[in-house]
C-alpha cells in the first residue's frame, strides 16, 4: 500500500464504486471524481468525492496538487453501443478527448500509474468470436473506437514519459457486490444481465432478444460475462503489478468462455423462478455474433484468480440488487 492517493474518474458508476469499495477496503487513499451524470453519490464507499469533469484540466490539476495523486484509475465514459452508433461525436468528446485531456494532466504532474478501463469492442467483429491481445482491432461502432483511440494515446505517452500502464479490455460486466452494498443502479441500462433482473422483479414488461439468427449454436449472441466484483479485483492485481515495477501492458478481461442470450434469459429463469416474458427483435447495429476472451495474459501477468465465475451467481446477485432498488433498501 502507499502513502500517495489514487484518483478514480468515474468512481460513482457501476464499475468504478465497486472497485473504489475494493480499494477502500484495504486502507487505500481515494479520491474519486464524477459528474454524477450516470454515477449516484451514495455508491462511493470510500473517500473523498469530487463532483466534475475528468476533462476538466484545471480540476484535475488541482485535485492531484492537493491529494498527493500518483495513480489515476480512468472509468469515466459513455458505454452504451447503440447510442454512439446514433451519436458518435458525444463519444469521441467525452471518451476520447476528455481522456486526452487528463493524460496531459497526469504528465504535467508526473503521475507514475495510469490503469484504463477499455472494452472488447475494440475488436469489432473477430472472424472466430475468440480475442487475444494479438487479435486485430478493428471497432465497428463509435464507442469501441473511441476507447481504443485512448488506448493508443495511453501507449504513445507512455512511451515518451514515465507513466507506466494497465489497459484492461473488459468482455460483458455483470452481476453486483455479493455483500449487497452497492450495484447496478445504471437508469436506462442496456447490459442484459441487468435488463433481465429488471424484468424479473417487475420493473420492465418485457426483455428483448435483438438477433436470433446468429451464427451460433441456438442463433443469439455469445458473450463472456464477467462478475464485476471479479473484474475490480483484477484491478486491484494491475494496480499491485505496476507498484512491483511492471512494463506497461494491455490484457483481456473476461473468463475465457461463453453464453448465448438464450443461456442467460434461462439461467435468469431458473434463478427467478418465473419466467420472463421474451420478445425477438432483429439485430442490432454494432452488435458482433460472438465475443469470447483468450484470458492466458492477464492469468500469467497479474495475481489474480476469479471468484465468481458462474453464471447462477451472476445473476442472482444482479436479482438480489434489483429487489433491493425495488423494496428501496438499496
Amino acid at each position: 500500500m502507499s502513502e500517495k492517493t489514487i484518483l478514480v474518474t468515474g468512481g460513482a458508476g457501476y464499475i468504478g464504486s465497486h472497485v473504489v469499495k475494493q480499494l477502500g477496503e484495504r486502507g487505500e487513499k481515494i479520491v474519486v471524481l464524477d459528474d454524477l451524470s450516470t454515477g449516484f453519490e451514495k455508491a462511493v464507499l470510500y473517500g473523498e468525492l469530487v463532483v466534475g469533469k475528468t476533462g476538466d484540466q484545471e480540476l484535475v490539476s488541482k485535485i492531484i496538487d492537493e491529494h498527493n495523486v500518483d495513480t489515476v484509475m480512468h472509468f469515466a465514459a459513455h458505454t452504451i453501443v447503440p447510442e454512439s452508433v446514433e451519436n458518435p461525436l458525444k463519444y469521441y468528446g467525452n471518451n476520447t478527448c476528455s481522456t486526452r485531456n487528463l493524460l496531459e494532466v497526469c504528465q504535467a504532474k508526473g503521475v507514475k500509474h495510469f490503469i484504463f478501463s477499455s472494452t472488447a469492442a475494440t475488436y469489432g467483429e473477430p472472424e472466430s468470436g475468440v480475442c487475444g491481445e494479438d487479435s486485430p482491432v478493428a471497432p465497428i461502432n463509435a464507442y469501441g473506437m473511441s476507447k481504443l483511440m485512448s488506448e493508443y494515446m495511453l501507449r504513445d505517452l507512455s512511451a515518451a514519459s514515465d507513466l507506466r500502464h494497465v489497459v484492461l479490455r473488459y468482455f460483458n460486466v455483470a452481476g453486483s457486490d455479493p455483500e449487497g452494498k452497492i450495484g447496478q443502479n445504471t437508469k436506462k441500462a442496456t447490459l442484459l444481465v441487468k435488463v433481465a433482473a429488471e424484468c424479473a422483479v417487475g420493473k420492465r414488461d418485457q426483455v428483448y432478444i435483438f438477433g436470433t439468427d446468429y451464427p451460433t449454436e441456438d442463433g443469439t449472441g455469445v458473450r463472456d460475462y464477467i462478475h464485476v466484483s471479479d473484474l475490480a479485483a483484477a484491478h486491484i492485481a494491475s494496480l499491485d503489478y505496476l507498484r512491483k515495477g511492471g512494463e506497461s501492458t494491455l490484457m483481456n478481461c473476461g473468463y475465457g468462455h461463453g453464453y448465448s442470450v438464450r443461456e442467460v434469459l434461462d439461467t435468469v429463469n431458473k434463478v427467478n423462478g418465473t419466467p420472463l416474458k421474451i420478445i425477438e427483435e432483429a439485430r442490432r447495429a454494432g452488435d458482433p455474433p460472438k465475443l469470447i476472451a483468450k484470458v492466458d495474459k492477464i492469468r500469467e501477468t497479474l495475481d489474480w484468480t476469479p471468484k465468481y465465475n458462474d453464471l447462477e451467481l451472476i445473476v442472482r446477485t444482479s436479482l438480489e440488487w434489483e429487489r433491493k432498488l425495488l423494496n428501496g433498501t438499496a
